[in-house]
């Protein structure tokens, strides 16, 4: 199977001619006029994408036509970019599609898949199968999506949050969608992009992040290459993703509501919406191998995030100011003697250390190195995300003797820097042939540096305070 990468030409200038918010009809039931983006104000009811002569504008969107038709006649997947991260969607109605997407991550089947909606339309379609998606028709005084999270979609819809809500049992969605769950997880996304193709498909998206299960979450194009060539046919390029963590899931159908995965909304957010003020952390920072439950949410049972290298992160509280020498020559030794039977059957290769700051550490972590310079080899997606891989040398006491090749990579103090870069950082030491990668972590509280140490734990091979 041939992988191809349809490029989509768009960027802030040309938006529009993905798709717009219908306008409110006076005329419409009081339920679709409800719930509206208080950013913008636009009614989220009703996502169009308009139809055109403009041979510019049908250019911009001709590839997402060509994938919404193979999204609708075959069942192989395609990857898409969101806010977030790369997903790999299929037609969430359809089991054959969705089968699709656990045949080319080689994901566990028990793992439920987020579903994507391009509007509250279309969401309400899946609550209650007998509402009609279009707003013409659709007249009931009750909106069949929970109040609890009609302040939420207000607030952050369209954006990286997950609500999880009742899956009515004439469900449309495949069953493979819930892994046999009674809920399932929905989100409206913020790109444009991402929208239009569910419109164009004509259907819900169910869209796990478009990496090989277990590897790092991809926010370019070619990371989803890198892990998927040959297991689909289209990626659709949009640029690099602006969050770069997975959206948050959260569950208000219990009392209190909980926060089942931190992601792009950060927990000190949610609490300041009304009658979510409550909210509690249902999450564990370590996958939850060997529990027998099927999971709630995504990321929540299996070792997820993780490179090819091993990890070894600092948590922020030890408070250590630099990457300990005494580690980096253990984990050396380790390589070596791991990788004594190769020695014998190839010539010996020289290890590779990685170091990812995030503020406190000085340059290498404090190790003794030289030729720390800018890299050259900085590949155009981590250019366009921008951080720059150093590539040198570690060195042992005595300043001359080279122990070992470094590469280092400065993600700065900002929190929302440090989760954009987070995935691409780790792909891109993986590319360089990284071994061994000490990472700097954050203090996490409730903001977004809670999704970021949550990934870096369930990558880290080890933990250290």
């Amino acid at each position: 199977m041939k992988t191809r990468i349809l490029k989509v030409k768009v960027d802030d200038s040309n938006i529009q001619a993905l798709g717009r918010w219908k306008q409110s009809d006076t005329s419409s039931s009081s339920q679709q006029n409800e719930i509206k983006n208080n950013n913008n104000n636009n009614n989220l009811n009703t996502w169009e994408v308009p139809t055109t002569s403009d041979a510019q504008d049908e250019d911009i969107i001709s590839p997402l036509r060509e994938a919404a038709h193979h999204l609708r006649t075959t069942d192989i997947p395609v990857a898409f970019p969101t806010e977030t991260v790369y997903g790999l969607g299929a037609d969430a109605t359809r089991s054959g599609a969705v089968k699709g997407i656990y045949l080319a991550k080689g994901r566990p089947s028990d793992n439920p898949l987020i579903v994507h909606v391009c509007d509250l339309s279309m969401l309400r379609s899946l609550i209650s199968p007998s509402t009609s998606s279009s707003p013409s028709t659709s007249s009931s005084d009750v909106d069949p999506i929970p109040k609890i999270y009609h302040p939420l979609i207000t607030r952050f819809w369209p954006g990286p949050l997950t609500i999880l809500l009742p899956n009515p049992s004439s469900s449309l969605l495949a069953p493979e969608v819930t892994a046999g769950l009674p809920t399932f997880g929905c989100r409206m996304p913020a790109s444009a992009l991402a929208r239009s193709l569910i419109r164009l498909t004509g259907a819900p998206l169910a869209a796990p992040s478009a990496n090989a299960s277990t590897k790092p979450s991809p926010t370019a194009a070619q990371h989803v290459l890198d892990d998927l060539a040959g297991r689909i046919e289209l990626i659709l390029d949009g640029g690099s993703c602006s969050v770069g963590v997975e959206s948050t899931v959260v569950d208000g159908l219990c009392n209190p509501p909980v926060v089942l995965r931190p992601g792009g909304v950060s927990l000190e957010d949610i609490r300041s919406v009304p009658g979510w003020e409550g909210v509690e952390k249902a999450y564990k920072d370590q996958a939850e191998v060997g529990s027998k439950m099927a999971p709630r949410a995504p990321g929540m049972k299996y070792k997820h995030y993780s490179p090819k290298a091993r990890v070894v992160l600092y948590e922020a509280e030890g408070g250590r100011g630099e990457v300990p020498g005494r580690d980096v020559r253990d984990a050396v030794e380790a390589l070596s003697l791991g990788a004594e039977e190769k020695k014998k059957k190839k010539k010996k290769k020289e290890k590779t250390v990685a170091v990812i700051r995030t503020g406190r550490w000085p340059v290498a972590g404090g190790l003794r190195s030289q030729g720390l310079d800018g890299s050259a080899k900085d590949s155009e997606e981590v250019a366009e995300i921008g951080f720059v891989v150093r590539e040198g040398q570690w060195l042992d006491e005595d300043n001359t003797t080279v122990l070992a090749r470094l590469l280092e990579i400065d993600l700065g103090n900002d929190v929302k820097g440090v989760a954009h870069g987070l995935f691409a950082a780790l792909r891109e030491l993986d590319r360089r042939g990284a071994d061994v990668i000490f990472v700097e972590g954050v203090s996490d509280g409730d903001d977004i540096a809670a999704a970021v140490m949550n990934r870096l734990r369930k990558a880290a091979s080890d933990i250290r305070i």
